[in-house]
């Protein structure tokens, strides 16, 4: 859905999106999930427009062996992990000592942004996976197949950009699948927001602190700030 050209920072394009599932799930108990970094800043003020519980959910890139840059998967913190072609043409031995180092750096996160604690229930309730763009999509698969194989009645799929072609998986998993812009030159996640800063550990923990604290009166501010 095109809702204009650009957006000021990661906080107006949560507003918007948040704007744009409100009437499908404001009523449903979402739980809204953001991948960090940019996408808990964006997950963060959509949970705030539809009232929603929030947190975080570690995904980690999986990487060309000698080629960091390049990814050929990704993993989530279930272990449930995603191969691009790209990955399949890496030997089975190091496909599993990758996946077993990146797994390792998940449980880290999960121990710094979110103090150790699980995921939330999952079963039987609608959960939207936030970021804040869609590159190739590879990250966002497991993340996918985690809420599937914990039984979540419903898995959306929710970002402000993406390109108009992603790894086809995410059409499969997702129930439903929310962007905001999709560029037709699309060549960076960037070049929709005039202020794209690097989100620090420490602004990601604030603002999952500070929803985690302020609960239902923070939500209803944020909601009432967007109207």
């Amino acid at each position: 859905m095109e809702v204009g050209k650009r957006f000021a920072d990661r906080k107006e394009a949560g507003l918007v999106l948040g704007k744009v599932l409100l009437e499908d799930y404001k009523n449903n108990n979402p739980l809204v999930l953001g991948i960090p970094r940019g996408g808990v800043e964006v997950g963060y003020y959509v949970a705030g427009i539809l009232d929603g519980e929030f947190t975080a959910i570690i995904t980690k890139k999986l990487s060309m062996p000698l080629q960091e840059e390049l990814a050929i998967g990704a993993v989530s913190e279930d272990g449930t992990y995603y191969l691009l072609d790209s990955g399949e043409a890496v030997e089975k031995v190091r496909i599993e000592k990758i996946i077993k180092e990146e797994y390792r750096e998940v449980r880290k996160r999960i121990e710094l942004y979110r103090n150790g604690e699980e995921l939330p229930d999952l079963k039987d309730r609608t959960v939207i996976i936030v970021d804040d763009g869609i590159a190739t999509g590879a990250t966002m698969v497991p993340a996918l197949q985690l809420c599937k194989n914990h039984d979540a009645e419903s898995v959306v799929l929710a970002a402000p950009v993406s390109g108009r072609r992603f790894v086809s998986e995410i059409k499969e998993l997702a129930d439903d699948i929310r962007i905001l812009l999709q560029p037709e030159n699309f060549y960076a996640v960037g070049q929709v927001y005039r202020d794209f800063y690097n989100l620090t550990d420490h602004e990601l923990i604030k603002l999952l602190e500070d929803h985690k604290r302020d609960g239902k009166i923070f939500r209803q501010t944020i909601s009432s700030e967007s109207d």
